[in-house]
């Protein structure tokens, strides 16, 4: 599932230059629309990611590398170099662009399948006006036995034994349509991972691509987002190349860390 007033004249981006942000964490597809089978999934999942980003957004210096071991660990990205807002995103275009795309990572994480991270999520990305709403439209969501079943995760969403659970979102681009001080709308075009890898996974991992079209407002100091709706592609011409192994896919899970920012 998936989840502004005046018409700006540039859609350039704007602030200091910075093009890295600390992710906040969690954003999801819209509840008021219908979706079909995993595609609602993947939508709702969008709302996690920004949830994790915000909980990492503490600033902290970099941690000393981990000890070398005979498995390469995955782990998640850090922004680099010095944030432009240390306690949440510009006011301008970009720090709305870096806002949609970091909420859109968050929510289409794997966390959101977790009670606890969900509600994180939610809270640190939706605007207060609607976050309870949402919170327990996601939550009736994330607790329904067909459609955990559909995407062959157990009822309290983990994976099946020997399978890995994969959720991601990878931002593409963003284009902001309307700004104002206090409101803002940003398209954003990004592709997603979904599905189970390992053997005899009833969904196995694929690739889509889709647009979301984030409402958010200034509240608290930061972005929030208010509405969204998500539609698919734009989908590039698919090469041909052969699908990896289930081994394979699992092993690239596993140890390379997806990214905790985006923009």
């Amino acid at each position: 599932m998936s989840l502004g007033d005046e018409q700006g004249a540039s859609h350039g981006y704007g602030g200091t230059g910075q093009t890295r942000t600390r992710l906040p964490d969690p954003g999801v597809r819209r509840t008021g629309r219908s979706s079909r089978g995993t595609v609602t999934v993947v939508g709702v999942v969008v709302l996690l990611i920004a949830a994790i980003a915000f909980a990492n957004r503490g600033g902290d210096g970099p941690t000393e590398p981990s000890v070398a071991t005979d498995k390469p660990e995955a782990a998640p990205t850090a922004p680099s170099g010095a944030l432009p807002v240390a306690t949440g995103f510009a006011r301008d275009e970009q720090g709305a662009q870096s806002a949609a795309a970091n909420y859109a990572v968050a929510l289409g994480s794997a966390d959101m399948f977790d009670e606890s991270k969900r509600h994180a999520i939610v809270g640190a990305v939706y605007a207060p006006e609607v976050s309870t709403a949402r919170r327990e439209a996601l939550d009736k969501a994330y607790a329904s036995k067909e459609f955990l079943t559909r995407i062959g995760l157990s009822e309290d969403g983990t994976a099946p034994s020997g399978q890995t659970f994969v959720s991601r979102v990878i931002p593409v681009g963003t284009k902001v349509t309307e700004f104002t001080r206090d409101q803002a709308t940003v398209e954003l075009w990004y592709t997603s991972l979904f599905g189970l890898s390992g053997d005899k996974a009833v969904t196995p991992v694929t690739e889509s691509w889709y647009t979301t079209t984030y409402q958010l407002t200034w509240a608290d100091e930061d972005w929030r987002i208010t509405d969204f709706e998500q539609t698919d592609g734009p989908v590039p011409v698919r090469r041909d190349q052969r699908a990896s192994t289930a081994d394979d896919m699992t092993k690239a899970v596993e140890e390379y860390g997806g990214f905790t920012y985006a923009r």
